[in-house]
């Protein structure tokens, strides 16, 4: 074959793939919420054309007749934004989701839409309290806590929120860590009404034993910003899994005894700190360990003179409440242990203190 030719080919192949249509959204997923049973309703999804030839959409794929589509019938420019309209009939009581295929011009595969939320006899919103407001959204709860998590665990949270502006909200969770994800539903709140956020926990993804602790933040629309005022602190506690302990194995264990469960310090009368101390006793057959030794919230300042514990010894926990850290702390004063006792993996020692006196 001619060389020449060859190289041409493969030129105009090149600028094919380079030209090639590509469609692109921000968003391919829309949650409806709640939504009335036989009250159609319709999801816009803004596009682009981002390839470097005009677009033409030859085929749109539902997954059944209970949906319609209306897209551009006309080829779309390079770089221009279009709208893809899905309508659902909600002829169907229950939870939905519905999957719909755009294939353009050129294209194998299709950009793959998805259209969700639950139908319903009667739309009903949250009728409890919202406690606190972050940015331009009130909230029922600004501190999460996935306790007792074992690993493989999938536990999930939920925070009911309301749009108290008077435009259309459209919520996101930002800054959230690689072991969190999240989803809003609806996806867009409208005035005055309410929705969920779901923090979803993949113990998977959490490195360490114990206690991991992290900041989100609810932002009224996407590229919101960041700021203290609307952040939800989330905390997670991760065990160690003993399940595989045979029982001959579990009568050598180390057996944890304290001497209070909890520390009870009063009120500062005027005095910078309070100090505590609990004694920690091993009665088991083999050695304590103490693993992770943790706070909850600032404002305590702890110390234990060994973290090994030998049969018939014990330890010291000395435990400082400061006073000044405390009135601004968010969640409830506690110490967190993990230890190797598998009756008692978990340790959280309650510090009873007026963090206001």
């Amino acid at each position: 074959m001619n060389k020449k030719y060859i190289v041409t080919s493969l030129l105009a192949l090149l600028l094919w793939n380079a030209n090639a249509q590509e469609i692109t959204t921000e968003n391919k997923i829309i949650d409806y919420g709640q939504v009335a049973f036989k009250s159609p309703v319709t999801a816009e999804f803004e596009m682009q054309n981002s390839g470097g030839r005009p677009l033409v959409i030859d085929d749109v794929r539902t997954g059944c007749g209970c949906t319609t589509v209306d897209y551009p019938q006309s080829p779309i420019p390079p770089g221009q934004k279009f709208m893809v309209k899905i309508t659902y009939d909600a002829k169907q009581m229950g939870h939905f989701n519905k999957q719909i295929g755009i294939y353009g011009n050129g294209s194998k595969e299709p950009l793959m839409l998805s259209l969700r939320g639950v139908v319903v006899a009667e739309v009903v919103d949250f009728q409890g309290e919202y406690h606190y407001r972050l940015g331009d959204m009130m909230v029922d709860m600004n501190d999460i806590e996935f306790d007792n998590v074992n690993r493989g665990d999938r536990p999930t949270q939920k925070i009911h929120i309301k749009n108290v502006t008077s435009t259309i909200a459209e919520p996101v969770i930002m800054h959230l860590p690689d072991y969190l994800s999240a989803e809003i539903s609806p996806s867009k709140i409208a005035p005055g009404r309410s929705g969920t956020v779901t923090l979803i926990l993949d113990s998977h993804r959490l490195r360490d034993l114990g206690l991991t602790q992290t900041s989100v933040y609810l932002g009224a629309f996407p590229g919101d910003k960041v700021s203290p005022k609307k952040e939800i602190s989330v905390s997670t506690v991760l065990l160690p899994g003993f399940e595989n302990m045979t029982e001959a194995v579990r009568a050598y264990a180390p057996k944890m005894r304290l001497s209070a469960g909890s520390l009870e310090m009063g009120s500062f009368n005027g005095k910078s700190k309070k100090k505590g101390t609990i004694e920690i006793s091993n009665e088991g057959r083999t050695t304590l360990k103490i693993n992770s030794l943790q706070m909850f919230t600032t404002g305590l300042e702890v110390s234990l003179n060994k973290t090994e514990i030998a049969p018939g010894e014990k330890a010291k926990l000395k435990v400082t409440a400061v006073a000044e850290k405390l009135r601004n702390a968010r969640s409830k004063p506690r110490v967190l242990m993990i230890t190797n006792d598998p009756e008692n993996t978990k340790v959280v020692i309650n510090i009873n203190v007026d963090r206001q006196k």
